[in-house]
């Protein structure tokens, strides 16, 4: 990749985590205002280093290990950053396979936030489709089956990815609704400090998949996803400390994340069956999607401000 190319996919991949957090953000700014000073800056220097170097460190590579079982733990940290062609054949030749699961996995989130989850809608439609929720579980079944048929006939391991996508997006679903059934909890000034600190680098471990795997249909490289992620964290944090409330205005940003969410789900698994998608595609419809509900966003805040000032 040349350097335009880098700092363009670094950029997307920024933005999309940003994006992607701001719901934990509002979580980490509701429950850090129940906490100590010292507890605070803990969360954000300390926390900060888990965040970016543990967790978005970490969640790459065992996906490019679990993808590539043949090279070893080991060997799969060491192919993450190896320039070595025989290393990289081997975690391309097995790409179909992590991108058709990410990509199963982020199809299933958007539809679940289109069916079943509360919002403010953005697009004409999603009312009504909110409104038949129940669909959601005809739907995702149908789209597993039909993917799961379509890749059979191409290689038995991509139907396998599939349904390892799936079964992720219901595992961490369910692991994501305790971690909103705690932020309650957390909210008691009974608990102490390290218990909400130690219960928010739980929500934030969740939280942080959608980015990770959304990220690799920026790229395939774990330097470039940690670099990426890892600045997003940054500005998800910056975030928490001083501009939640403004954020929160923004009432549309959780669309726009969506809406990427489902382009990139569907860019993963073009790619995984060998549509040929050229880098600058993703970066340039997150960028794309987010802009046109942020704009629309801003246009709704100015509106209430101008109705509140009047």
């Amino acid at each position: 990749m040349d350097i335009g190319a880098i700092i363009l996919t670094v950029a997307g991949l920024c933005l999309f985590e940003t994006i992607s957090s701001i719901d934990n953000a509002i979580v980490n700014a509701e429950v850090l205002s129940t906490m100590g000073a010292k507890a605070r800056r803990w969360f954000l220097t300390i926390g900060l280093f888990i965040a970016v170097f543990v967790i978005r460190g970490l969640l790459p590579w065992l996906i490019v290990w679990f993808a590539t079982p043949s090279l070893g733990p080991v060997g799969a940290f060491t192919a993450a950053f190896s320039s070595d062609p025989l290393v990289m054949e081997a975690v391309e030749a097995s790409a179909p396979v992590l991108l058709m699961g990410g990509g199963t996995f982020l199809v299933f989130l958007f539809f679940h936030w289109l069916f079943l989850e509360e919002k403010h809608f953005g697009i004409r439609g999603e009312r009504y489709i909110q409104q038949r929720g129940v669909w959601f579980y005809a739907i995702v079944s149908v789209f597993l089956a039909a993917i799961v048929w379509l890749a059979l006939a191409k290689a038995p391991l991509m139907a396998f990815g599939a349904v390892i996508g799936s079964t992720a997006f219901f595992i961490v679903h369910g692991f994501r609704q305790n971690a909103e059934a705690q932020e309650k909890r957390l909210m008691d000034t009974h608990l102490t400090d390290i218990s909400k600190i130690f219960y928010l680098e739980v929500i934030d471990a969740t939280f942080s998949i959608d980015g990770v795997l959304g990220a690799f249909a920026f790229t395939l490289s774990v330097p470039l996803i940690i670099l990426g992620n890892g600045l997003g964290a940054l500005v998800v944090r910056e975030l928490t400390v001083g501009n939640i409330n403004r954020i929160r205005q923004y009432i549309y940003l959780k669309n726009g994340a969506m809406y990427s969410i489902l382009a990139l789900g569907i860019i993963m698994i073009l790619d995984s069956f060998g549509v040929l998608i050229p880098a600058w595609l993703s970066p340039v419809v997150t960028f794309g999607v987010v802009g046109y509900f942020l704009v629309k966003s801003i246009r709704v805040a100015r509106a209430l401000d101008a109705e509140y000032e009047g």
